[in-house]
Formats: structure tokens, C-alpha cells, sequence
């Protein structure tokens, strides 16, 4: 079985790698966050995904593409709504991305973050493996969440402080912006 991971950031991801490699799949990374801000910070996650998958020894398919108009554009007019976006259009870029490169299924280490709406991902996963013709791997990665954190720090990758996109950036400077 051949399973394509769309990793959000390297600590997010030890956890569901180390677990799906224990089932005996062909699994592989996928990068593609072009919401991250700034693109200071977006490069430095990009670089500890690819340390990380180094050191994981994962192959990888990166999407690399830094594209904060697109974001804003699509969020801008309904912030309250913008995490939905988010997880769709890496979720859809995964699930393509899947489709193209014949792999039999596509999942994502949001599955593995507390801060993260998990059913929401669940169910945008599940809706486009129906659309593309791809199944979508659930697992509920949460259960590692310490586990992950320490081994991200044993193994010196940057540890981010936020989610992600200017919002969350905002919100951990002045608390919730909304």
C-alpha cells in the first residue's frame, strides 16, 4: 500500500511517520503550506521537513510555493471560516498530488495536532477522496502528542509557535484576533 502524507510542519509529523512505517507501507511526504507567514518562517519549515525527512529516511514530493495573496484572498472576508479553508486547499493539493503519483491513499499530519479541528479534517479528507477517487487514511495521531514533541526536540528540528498563517501569527502576539 502506497500512502502520501501531507506534513504541515516537521515536529507535527514524527509521530504519524513513525507510526504508519510500522505498518509495513510505502509511505512518502508531501510539503505543501503555501499559507505560512512570514515567508521567513515558511522557509524554516520547509527546511526542518527536509532535515527531518533525512533523518527519517521518507521520500518525498514537495509542492513548494509561497502564495499568502491566494490565502488572504480566499480568507480574508471570513476569518472565522479561514482554518476550513486551510485545511481544504492542502488537503485537495495532497489528495491530487496522490491521484497523479498512484498512490492508494493520501492522509495528513494535521490528523496529529490538539489545536486542530480533527473532525473538520476527517470529513474535508473524506469528501475528497470521494471527489478524486482516492481513499483517505484516518487515524487519530493525537495520542502521540507528547511522544512527538520530545523527539522533535532530541532531534533539534525548529519548533514553530504558532499554526501557521498571519492570523495565528497575530493571535500569539495579541491573543485571539477574532
Amino acid at each position: 500500500m502506497k500512502l502520501l502524507v501531507h506534513i504541515c510542519c516537521g515536529p507535527c509529523s514524527i509521530y504519524p511517520l513513525k507510526k504508519l512505517l510500522e505498518g509495513k507501507m510505502d509511505v512518502w511526504g508531501f510539503f505543501y503550506n503555501p499559507n505560512i507567514h512570514p515567508y521567513t518562517e515558511y522557509q524554516k519549515r520547509l527546511e526542518a521537513v527536509k532535515i527531518l525527512a533525512e533523518k527519517m529516511d521518507i521520500k518525498m514530493l514537495y509542492r513548494d510555493g509561497y502564495n499568502l495573496e491566494e490565502f488572504l484572498k480566499n480568507t480574508i472576508n471570513n476569518i472565522d471560516e479561514r482554518c476550513g479553508y486551510c485545511y481544504f486547499s492542502r488537503l485537495e493539493a495532497a489528495a491530487k498530488a496522490a491521484k497523479e503519483n498512484g498512490f492508494d491513499y493520501f492522509t495528513s499530519s494535521l490528523l496529529y495536532s490538539k489545536y486542530q479541528n480533527h473532525e473538520e479534517i476527517r470529513n474535508i479528507g473524506k469528501g475528497l477522496a470521494e471527489k478524486y477517487g482516492i481513499s483517505f487514511y484516518y487515524d487519530d495521531f493525537r495520542v502521540g502528542w507528547k511522544q512527538g514533541i520530545k523527539e522533535s526536540k532530541d532531534m533539534g528540528l525548529y519548533r514553530q509557535q504558532y499554526c501557521g498563517c498571519i492570523f495565528s501569527e497575530k493571535e500569539r502576539y495579541l491573543g485571539r484576533c477574532i
